[in-house]
């Protein structure tokens, strides 16, 4: 295993960003633990797919802020990374000149990065429209007053909501700079109270006086489908998200949103359907579209689920290792009783069809990996492995 600090990659400027404990929402820098907004994670599990206890490497490395290397191709796959996993050193091109770069999720298609378990911490959301251009941060980085911003997003994590940004997609760049209302929704993603809210202000600082607690904004039976095209956070965000992005959006307008940066570039392209936040990665455009007919149905596709954000991600890896033994895919086929850590994993119990599952969850350490595209550190991840699942 190599040092906590990682492995640096060899040709390739120290500016670039360690992988953070956990990636804060909205793209935000973690406070102190790893906790955006000093919030303490969920019992086994942190927001933005992080470590799970005091310390160790994350589930999900996504550092809390990227850059946009230039270059690169979104291939399948690569023989070029072939001897990564042995020396922990990627081989790089098309970032800074150095030979056998790709971008980070087509390096994850080829090391078979396991999703379960992967979805970031939310059990409430605050989406805000913001339909300008966005840099890093999208509330820090757009024509939303930077301080402004801060203020939403700190105001959202202090009441333990996830602050995340949406903009529609095909809109001309007039459109965007002549934005002069602002919708807004309150998600509830929490098992058996999912809901939406929606309302809309005519200046943006009116939503540090719009109510958190589930009451303002009208009620709403529509879904949400977003899809993260973050390019500044991460390229991967905009060049596998833009294609799903499009393919919803010619299909279901109004319900189709582009969203800022949600974790785990890795993933690409990730998408999130609310209000029971199922969040998915490595979707394509073809199987977006099997996501909403099956979300129709009220049933999830399971080998593209990272899992629901109201969980824990421990409880995320249980939920799916209990539907890939039981082949379930009803959305709300399972209810989290119980979970227990022990010196080996956890153990969590499940309530399905008036049975008991006792599922025993692992984890293992990944090899060391640039889990961004803008990495220069290669760090190895925690991975969820099934043990066992018995019923009682």
């Amino acid at each position: 295993m190599p040092p906590r600090g990682g492995v640096r990659v060899p040709g390739v400027a120290p500016g670039g960003l360690t992988p953070a404990a956990g990636g804060a929402p909205g793209g935000l820098t973690p406070a102190a633990g790893g906790a955006p907004g000093g919030r303490t994670p969920a019992a086994g599990g942190a927001p933005g797919g992080g470590s799970h206890g005091a310390s160790g490497p994350s589930a999900d490395s996504t550092p809390a802020v990227g850059v946009t290397p230039g270059g690169g191709s979104h291939a399948a796959s690569n023989p070029a990374a072939d001897g990564f996993r042995a020396t922990g050193v990627a081989p790089r091109e098309g970032h800074s000149g150095v030979p056998g770069w790709l971008p980070c999720s087509d390096r994850a298609i080829e090391r078979g990065d396991p999703l379960a378990g992967t979805a970031g911490f939310g059990e409430r959301w605050l989406l805000v429209e913001i339909e300008s251009g966005w840099g890093r941060h999208a509330f820090f980085d757009s024509d939303l007053d930077p301080a402004l911003g801060a203020r939403i997003v700190a105001r959202a994590e202090a009441e333990g909501i996830r602050p995340l940004a949406i903009r529609r997609t095909r809109l001309r760049a007039p459109q965007r700079r002549d934005q002069s209302s602002w919708r807004w929704a309150l998600v509830d993603c929490r098992p058996g109270r999912e809901s939406v809210r929606w309302g809309r202000v005519d200046d943006p600082a009116e939503l540090l006086d719009v109510p958190l607690d589930g009451t303002a904004g009208e009620p709403s039976a529509a879904p949400i489908y977003a899809v993260c095209t973050h390019a500044r956070h991460d390229q991967c965000c905009a060049v596998r998200g833009r294609p799903v992005v499009e393919t919803l959006a010619a299909a279901h307008p109004e319900v189709t949103w582009e969203c800022s940066h949600l974790g785990g570039d890795r993933f690409a392209a990730t998408m999130i359907v609310f209000p029971h936040g199922l969040h998915y990665g490595r979707v394509t455009a073809e199987r977006a579209e099997t996501i909403v007919d099956r979300y129709a149905e009220g049933r999830v596709v399971p080998d593209l689920l990272r899992g629901r954000t109201a969980l824990t991600t421990v409880a995320q890896a249980a939920e799916a290792f209990a539907r890939d033994d039981t082949g379930d895919d009803r959305i709300g086929a399972f209810r989290v009783l119980s979970e227990r850590p022990h010196p080996h994993g956890w153990t969590v119990e499940l309530e399905h069809n008036g049975d008991r599952l006792t599922v025993e969850v692992g984890e293992r350490l990944s090899e060391p990996m640039l889990s961004t595209c803008a990495a220069t550190l290669a760090h190895p991840v925690r991975e969820f492995v099934p043990v066992s699942v018995a019923r009682r």
